[in-house]
Formats: structure tokens, sequence, C-alpha cells
């Protein structure tokens, strides 16, 4: 049975070239300014609500998980935009975004359904003691 994405799920996006090319050249600004930030241009045209994006270098093929929020149709094909969470302080807004054919990392700008497990049996009970300590 295929999932249809709805707002408020969470899926696994796939970052292309250009999505990782976007990410870098953000915090690589970050720490630019950090080094100058006096810089009298920069000053001049900063704008109100400035962040210093900071996080460890993305790549083209890499997959973090991202918060569906449109989604453009009701079927199980349906592009969808969302919030990408990536490895650092900032987020990667991206659009009309496809649900991928196959494995995520094969296909960048597209989203797969995250795999799921079966649950593990706890060896532990409600209260964090061990199963065997409680009577009955």
């Amino acid at each position: 049975m295929s999932q249809i994405p709805t707002p408020g799920r969470i899926v696994q996006y796939c970052l292309s070239e250009e999505d990782a090319k976007a990410v870098n050249r953000r915090r690589e600004d970050a720490i630019n300014y950090r080094q100058n930030p006096y810089n009298p241009e920069r000053v001049a045209v900063k704008p109100t609500g400035f962040q210093i994006h900071t996080g460890n270098q993305a790549h083209a093929g890499d997959v973090f998980p991202m918060l569906i929020v449109k989604a453009w149709g009701s079927t199980p094909e349906s592009s969808v935009n969302g919030q990408v969470f990536l490895d650092g302080n900032d987020t990667l807004w991206v659009t009309s975004v496809a649900v991928a054919d196959k494995n995520a990392e094969s296909q960048p700008r597209r989203f797969t359904w995250p795999v799921t497990s079966a649950p593990r049996a706890s060896s532990y009970g409600a209260l964090g003691q061990p199963s065997s300590t409680f009577p009955g």
C-alpha cells in the first residue's frame, strides 16, 4: 500500500548538487562575516533577522529528514514542499519535490518514506525497572 504525502509527515530527502552548493554557500558567507563583521557594504544592507548558518558541509547525495509542509495533491505521487533539517542550525526550503521511484541516494531532489522496523521488545517495565521485578 502506497503512502499519501500530507503536511506534518516526515520523509527522507536527498540533496542535489545545487542544494549542497546553496547550503555550503550560506555557511561560507557566515564564516566570512564572522571574520569581517564590520565590512561597511555588508553592514549597510544587513537585514533584520540576520542568521549565522553553521553546520557540517553538505554534499550531493546526503539524505536528511524533511518535514512536509504542503502537498500538491492527494495521491501517492503528489509533489510536496518542505523544510529539510540539515546537520547544523539551519534548514533548507525545497519546493515541488517528487517521490523517488527507488533508493533516495540515487535520486537527488526526491523524497522517500522512512523504512520502519518492528518494535523491539523492552526488558524494562513502566517505571524503568527490569520487568522481572514487577509482580505478576
